[in-house]
């Protein structure tokens, strides 16, 4: 798909991630609605940042949880652009809890976590594929975690959100096809993210510790290919993980 003048929706446009995806798609010529729950002022400096870039930027807030919220998102984002032709289901939540603290595991993370990490990107897939499928033409990237490939990462609910965003990613490939491509990409550890400052310190080291490349994924690699997703015209359905040779799938 040509990305030049296309309009790009990324959830979660003002974390450590985000940003680099936001940034990413401008530069391939996008022009982009940064989402955000909470930093207001953090996500219209983002926005600011990307019309420097010569492209339409706007901060739009949205709770993902919310369906009320997140249709009238996708109608803001249709006021304000015309269009969308890409959503990025970036935002996430995450808090660490050891796998064994089964006390730890309470009914509201368990709930919180399932609604922001695989409740949200359902809503917001929902909400903007009838644009897409009347354009004719559509991208849809998840992005997930290699958490969700093998039990790690900062708590079972998180791992189990994550496993059922990939799955996500293949049933909404096939619900709907042809005209919208979706795909995923599943980041190993990351630094500098509101997720990674959550961790534990110990985990942390372990996680760099187990690649073969003996360093953290790169946020800007998973970003590039956030925007190779969107130019595709043949890959839909598949999981891509960007994690530095740490998970084997």
């Amino acid at each position: 798909m040509e990305l030049k003048g296309a309009v790009a929706l990324v959830t979660g446009g003002n974390g450590g991630l985000g940003q680099r995806i936001c940034h990413a798609l401008a530069g391939a010529g996008c022009h982009v609605a940064v989402v955000y729950a909470r930093s207001r002022e953090a996500a219209q400096e983002v926005a600011g940042q990307l019309r420097e870039k010569g492209v339409q930027a706007d901060a739009f807030p949205c709770d993902v949880t919310d369906p009320g919220q997140v249709q009238g998102l996708a109608a803001r984002v249709l006021d304000r652009f015309g269009r969308i032709d890409i959503l990025v289901n970036d935002a996430a939540y995450n808090r660490w809890i050891p796998f064994q603290d089964l006390d730890a595991l309470t009914y509201e993370e368990w709930n919180k976590i399932l609604n922001v990490n695989l409740t949200g990107p359902m809503l917001c897939i929902k909400a903007v594929a009838p644009a897409m499928k009347q354009q004719g033409r559509g991208r849809i990237v998840n992005i997930s975690s290699i958490a969700g490939l093998g039990p790690s990462g900062s708590s079972i609910p998180y791992a189990v959100s994550k496993a059922g965003l990939i799955h996500l990613t293949r049933c909404m490939a096939v619900g709907l096809a042809p005209e919208v491509l979706v795909n995923c990409v599943a980041p190993g550890y990351l630094e500098g993210t509101r997720a990674t400052s959550n961790l534990d310190p110990a985990y942390r080291e372990r996680a760099v510790a187990g690649t073969l490349l003996q360093r953290a994924a790169d946020k800007d690699d998973v970003a590039e290919q956030v925007v190779a997703f969107c130019r595709t015209d043949s890959v839909t359905g598949q999981t891509l993980v960007i994690d530095a040779g740490r998970v084997f799938h």
